[in-house]
């Protein structure tokens, strides 16, 4: 049971977004504040979870049917989870993410503790209706996997600023938008490679994903436009980079970011199969992964 529950729950994500939440006020924010307000830091993480948790369980709640048919091996509901406990879970779950968001940032902050409210009903309305709309649920998974991200900025330092001539506040902002636009970018495009690769579930059950609206190759040649788009842009960054003498940080860049999203769209013209897909969809999460770990040439630098 306890097996099935972490399944449910995705808990390799869970830890991901742990790690992008530490890496961003470890090797950024301490080294441009000299602050150490771990404890705000503890609860904003044990609120991410929480939430991203309870999306998790509702998601599966209504994808029973779908994922028995696109991810057998994963919908747990069939063999080992109460669907009734799912519901409860998931309401426990969203309570306890605000909960925390709240003893994190205060009163003073409510503008946050209303953004994780609205997260929590993104991610429902995701699971009921959005995922089966075009582009609107990939959007929505693409701007709450930024979130994650930005919202430490949010929590740790006062928006405004980061506008006027305070230069820690001004490379926070500017450090946060861009891994916040990486994620983003990098989100919208194993969304779409994941609705290829779940296109016969999706479609046997009315959804209107972008593959099955407008067919394989419009996806492929949406997709492919985003990752051109953030390959350019991340091959511009480096070349920002080295008038400062982060020759290492280059480096790591262009080997585990930007070539294997050049192998990754190579691939991905080729792809036509249920495996192809799947395969992409694994290397754009690795390639996410490498790009949040390049956070830590910032600790070595500032």
């Amino acid at each position: 049971m306890i097996a099935a529950f972490l399944k449910l729950i995705r808990w390799p994500n869970l830890v991901f977004i742990i790690l992008t939440q530490l890496l961003f006020y470890y090797c950024v924010y301490i080294p441009l504040f000299g602050l150490n307000e771990y404890v705000k830091l503890v609860w904003l993480i044990i609120a991410s979870i929480f939430i991203a948790a309870a999306g998790y369980i509702i998601n599966d709640y209504f994808d029973l049917n779908i994922d028995q048919v696109n991810k057998p091996e994963r919908n747990v509901f069939v063999r080992s989870v109460n669907r009734r406990w799912a519901i409860i879970w998931h309401f426990i779950f969203s309570l306890i993410g605000i909960g925390a968001t709240l003893a994190a940032v205060g009163l003073h902050k409510w503008y946050l503790v209303l953004a994780n409210i609205i997260v929590v009903l993104l991610l429902w309305f995701y699971s009921t209706s959005f995922k089966r709309q075009v582009l609107i649920g990939n959007l929505v998974i693409s701007l709450l996997t930024a979130w994650t991200v930005l919202i430490v900025f949010f929590a740790f330092t006062n928006p405004q600023h980061a506008f006027v001539a305070d230069p820690a506040s001004v490379k926070f902002f500017r450090i946060a938008f861009l891994y916040g636009g990486f994620a983003f970018v990098i989100s919208l495009v194993r969304e779409a490679i994941k609705d290829m690769e779940d296109i016969d579930g999706d479609a046997r059950y009315g959804c209107k994903t972008l593959p099955i609206v407008f067919g394989l190759k419009t996806t492929k040649i949406y997709t492919l436009v985003w990752m051109v788009v953030l390959t350019a842009a991340l091959l511009i960054l480096q070349l920002y980079i080295l008038q400062f003498g982060w020759w290492i940080a280059v480096l790591y860049s262009i080997l585990l970011v930007v070539l294997p999203l050049f192998f990754t769209t190579s691939k991905l013209i080729k792809a036509s199969s249920l495996p192809d897909f799947s395969y992409l969809s694994r290397l754009t999460k690795l390639i996410m992964f490498t790009g949040i770990l390049s956070m830590i040439f910032f600790r070595i630098y500032f």
